[in-house]
């Protein structure tokens, strides 16, 4: 048996200084080397410059339309959906969208291209077409717009395909095989790569898996002679051969995955071709390393030298990826092809990680950083050559050299372009250097499918720190493109963006961003893991509240009030910011609280975890502002004028259980923070969370007099607002318990009190022609299905223009269909269970009746106890849903896209305001929507769950909640009483201020 390496580790986000410290001195070579790399890349770039290329590349288009205009954004845009809107109307308003964005009509081309100078023509005429002179009474105009409608819509789907052409290789693999047969006695090396978004459905996996296998065979079968490494090869995607290609999911993943990749691997074998696993997000990496290394293990395939992965040099763990890869090589006594790329998902990665709050990230943060790791990784592959054949996948001139550089004369390895881009680089470097190889990877697939890939690919290299970039750009000198990476950085303290602040600083200096772990990391998720399991949990039944009890709660924090409201702001503050402290340090404790009593899944309790300590933290650092200080108004001389906040008295704050800890020390800390007493009511099916909370408040500082818990139900919760001594509730629940309470307390004697609710809402989504239904399906599964379906601003509705309907229909069912439903505490489970018995039964007959009167599209299977599946009814009117269904069933209703302003009537005719998504790629239709509807939040091209503290204030309106939203800047001012005091200054004997003045 081999002497297997243990699975991949190391550490998923080190400082980028510490890396910088190592880095740097090992990097320095010597003046001679230095000034070979110099003439080299000096005459790469002057070839790239001098080249008049007939079709052009991206080079040319980036020159022509740079990203930093707004022709650059819209050309994007328009690549990226226009092929795949498959109604004439809503291209026609997508096209008319995006070309008048642009000054198209004015734009002057300089290039000689053609295929920059026909995609300029088409959209320039389009543009005159959609923009054109008018007569007063607009005849002509409309006229014009009328009659060239089809013209328009011709010219630019065909700008956009001669764009795919050029980028992509061939439509089928046949056809990139003929396009990729040597004209000459050169035999050229291709990477064949077959375009296609990550799988979603057992479906999308199957037919990547065929377009994999039927590939190889007919790459191999036209592959000619030639020995490894000189024959073509395929790059394969581990996140298209199955649904769920995640952390969570690795146990699934390596019983169904390993087989399938070991079976292209084979074939491949039997061809002797370069088999490529491609990179994946850094949260995948370790993932892809487990699979890669399981395929390996197989004795099949030994022999054969083509098997091979590509590594990012913008992940920090670059190195320690060819370490362990050298080290499975050694182990299987294999030799291993290495493709190092710089990386493709840079922006991917920093939002993620920011999101996930993560200590710091997985990837550099300039790209200094990152083309100094991709020497210093290239320098290391170039010593483990030949057990190890480096692939260097670069478009820069500089970096071409570098490698050059350091490779010496020995051979054994190649670079790497994209097809489309680099030509006169590598047209040149062939000349010069006819010995050094080069392989053309090569996209393969349709027209549609090259969008997201296409818009891609100018993202990275139009961006202005790209090379591709600045090369094209005459304005900048050959000397600064020649610039070293280690004399950007200069020092390690400057390997950091100094405008990327940490993920932990993301909203420094008001406040910490909560803390969180990423589950990709295995050292990180099972120190979780451990630490929940060894959890003593104390889950003895609390005892319901008696009137009397309720009665007395108020009674004594009604007595604490005057000490607290005149506790100074700062002190209030710094309670409730050591209470975040309190929950990230027992985080464990919490989420087991969470998924025990509130069946939480770990991802969910992760999450409502880091909402409960946001909430903490927002409300201190708003406190400090709002109430640390009075505000100097205006006013005439000899008088002074300040307006200030004071607590109203004790708030009774009524929790959900949908979020037991979050919202429930959201209201609870907001009170507190505007110098109020509380009283707090959970939901009677989560008192133990509630009891741990409070007891945390009082441990960080909150007296016992200002916060008394009591525990019960919808009874005790009556009683407590009907107290005449309140001066305040803050709710969040049903519509029709807010209105209970609106109702207690308006009958009430004394004071008018305020009501600050939130409730529930038919949230709908609506998504059009120009919509990516990869990222819709993506979206819907999780707003609709996510936390079983029990969040306020879950996805209940869903529009769908009826040109796409089916295929996405299709897409979402096909990935509900691959969620695990099941035990909170496996960490596997995507869907847990429902509240209680008494929630699944209403769920199950809303489902029943929902079989008799609308049409299923899925229906999962769900396991014994309080579980209910997801499942997916199409209406035939939105007006079919009455009411909130709060649980994982998603309604969906096409429509015409000629009707769309009745969409909107019947998201109005709801009544409800809460959430909607909107998912789209015309900005005109987002904005009319925008514009149109009342509803709290609005998330576009996104899912709409998920509100993050201070970022994205959450609440709603008519039946939806009173305001103002949680977590947002107006919050905390409801809570308080405004007071102005006014001084006469000169009461005494006079304005000596005034008189004492100079003129």
């Amino acid at each position: 048996m081999p002497n297997i390496p243990p699975p991949f580790t190391a550490p998923y986000a080190p400082a980028d200084a510490d890396i910088a410290a190592r880095l740097l001195p090992a990097g320095l070579l010597s003046p001679a080397q230095e000034a070979r790399i110099d003439r080299v890349a000096t005459r790469l770039i002057e070839a790239i410059r001098k080249r008049d290329d007939r079709l052009g590349g991206v080079e040319d288009m980036l020159r022509e339309f740079a990203l930093s205009t707004k022709e650059g954004l819209a050309l994007m845009v328009l690549a990226e959906a226009l092929l795949r809107v498959p109604d004439a109307r809503t291209a026609d308003q997508f096209i008319e969208d995006k070309l008048g964005e642009g000054d198209f009509i004015h734009h002057e081309t300089k290039s000689t291209a053609f295929l920059v100078n026909a995609s300029a023509w088409a959209l320039g005429l389009s543009a005159r077409v959609i923009q054109p002179g008018e007569t007063p009474d607009g005849t002509i105009g409309r006229l014009v717009k009328r009659l060239g409608a089809p013209a328009v819509r011709a010219a630019t789907r065909q700008a956009m395909r001669l764009m795919g052409n050029h980028f992509v290789l061939g439509e089928t693999i046949e056809q990139a095989l003929e396009r990729a047969r040597p004209h000459s006695g050169h035999q050229a090396r291709y990477s064949f790569d077959m375009l296609g978004e990550a799988a979603r459905t057992a479906a999308d996996a199957k037919r990547y898996f065929d377009a994999y296998a039927s590939a190889i065979d007919t790459i191999g079968k036209t592959a000619g002679s030639h020995a490894l490494p000189d024959r073509p090869g395929i790059s394969v995607k581990l996140s298209a051969l199955h649904p769920r290609f995640e952390a969570i999911s690795r146990e699934r993943v390596m019983r169904e995955l390993v087989p399938q990749l070991l079976d292209l691997a084979r074939r491949a074998k039997n061809y002797d071709l370069n088999f490529t696993v491609d990179a994946e997000e850094a949260d995948r990496l370790e993932l892809s390393l487990d699979v890669i290394a399981a395929t390996l293990a197989d004795a099949s395939l030994a022999g054969w030298d083509g098997f091979g992965l590509a590594i990012q040099a913008y992940q920090k763990r670059a190195s320690a990826v060819i370490d362990y890869v050298d080290e499975l090589a050694h182990a299987h006594d294999r030799k291993l092809m290495v493709r190092l790329v710089k990386g493709a998902y840079w922006d991917t990665e920093i939002k993620r990680a920011q999101e996930r709050g993560l200590d710091g990230y997985p990837v550099f943060t300039r790209k200094a950083m990152t083309d100094l790791n991709f020497v210093a990784c290239a320098r290391k592959l170039l010593g483990l050559r030949p057990r190890i054949f480096p692939q260097f996948a670069t478009h820069n001139a500089l970096t071409v050299a570098t490698v050059l550089e350091l490779a010496g004369d020995s051979g054994g390895f190649e670079f790497q372009r994209l097809h489309g881009m680099g030509e006169a680089l590598y047209e040149q470097l062939a000349k010069d250097h006819p010995d050094i190889a080069y392989r053309t990877y090569a996209p393969v697939g349709s027209h549609r499918d090259l969008l997201a890939y296409l818009v891609r690919r100018l993202l990275e290299n139009g961006a202005n720190s790209s090379f591709v970039a600045q090369a094209a750009d005459y304005r900048v000198p050959v000397p600064a493109l020649l610039q070293r990476p280690a004399d950007a950085i200069a020092r390690p303290q400057q390997a950091s963006h100094p405008k990327i602040p940490l993920p932990c600083d993301l909203f420094a200096p008001d406040r910490r961003n909560s803390r969180g772990i990423e589950f990709g990391e295995r050292t990180a998720l099972d120190r979780l893991l451990a630490d929940i399991r060894n959890e003593t949990l104390d889950l003895k039944p609390v005892a319901d509240a008696t009137p009397d009890q309720a009665d007395a709660a108020v009674a004594a924090v009604r007595a604490g009030f005057a000490a607290w409201s005149r506790t100074p702001a700062a002190a209030r503050a710094a309670s409730l910011e050591q209470a975040a402290h309190l929950l990230e340090s027992r985080g464990a404790h919490f989420i087991a609280l969470l998924q025990r009593e509130g069946g939480k899944t770990l991802d969910d309790a992760l999450s409502e975890l880091r909402e409960a300590a946001d909430f903490c933290r927002y409300y201190a650092a708003q406190g400090r502002r709002l109430f640390g200080s009075e505000t100097a108004m205006p006013g005439p001389t000899g008088e002074s004028n300040v307006l200030g906040l004071r607590g109203r008295g004790v708030f009774v704050a009524i929790s959900p259980w949908n979020f037991p800890l979050a919202i429930f020390l959201g209201q609870v800390t907001a009170a507190l923070m505007a110098g109020n007493c509380v009283v707090a009511k959970p939901a009677e099916q989560t008192p133990r969370i509630a009891v741990e909370a409070v007891r945390l408040l009082h441990e960080a500082g909150i007296p016992a007099d200002v916060l008394r818990l009591v525990t019960g139900d919808g009874r005790i919760g009556a009683v407590l607002t009907a107290q005449p001594d309140i001066a305040g509730v803050v709710f969040t629940g049903s519509t029709e318990v807010a209105r209970a309470i609106n109702r207690a307390l308006a009958a009430k004697e004394g004071p008018i009190v305020p009501l600050i609710a939130e409730t529930g809402g038919i949230n709908a989504m609506i998504a059009d022609a120009t919509a990516l239904p990869e990222q819709v399906a993506d979206d819907v599964v999780t707003s609709a299905f996510r936390s079983a379906g029990q969040r306020c601003s879950a996805l209940r509705l869903l529009f769908m223009q009826e040109d796409v309907a089916d295929r996405i229909i299709e897409m979402i069912a096909g990935a509900a269909h691959e969620l695990k439903i099941g035990d909170a505490g496996d960490v596997a489970t995507h869907v847990g269970p429902v509240i209680d018995q008494e929630a699944k039964q209403r769920l199950d007959a809303h489902i029943a009746r929902m079989k008799k009167e609308a049409r299923l599209h899925f229906a999962g299977t769900a396991p014994e106890g309080c579980f209910v599946a997801p499942h997916i009814f199409e209406l035939r009117e939105a007006g079919q849903l009455t009411e909130e269904v709060f649980g994982p069933i998603l309604h969906v209703v096409r429509y015409p896209a000629e009707e769309f302003g009745q969409v909107l009537a019947a998201i109005d005719r709801t009544g409800y305001g809460l959430t909607l998504g909107i998912h789209s790629r015309i900005d005109d239709t987002v904005e009319a929507i925008i514009d149109r509807v009342q509803v709290g939040n609005i998330y576009v091209n996104r899912n709409m769950i998920g509100a993050v503290v201070g970022v994205q204030p959450f609440g709603g309106n008519g039946l939806s909640g009173t305001g103002p939203k949680a977590g947002g800047p107006h919050y905390l001012a409801r809570f308080a009483t405004e007071q102005t005091v006014t001084i006469n200054t000169a009461a005494a004997g006079g304005n000596a201020a005034l008189l004492a003045g100079e003129e």
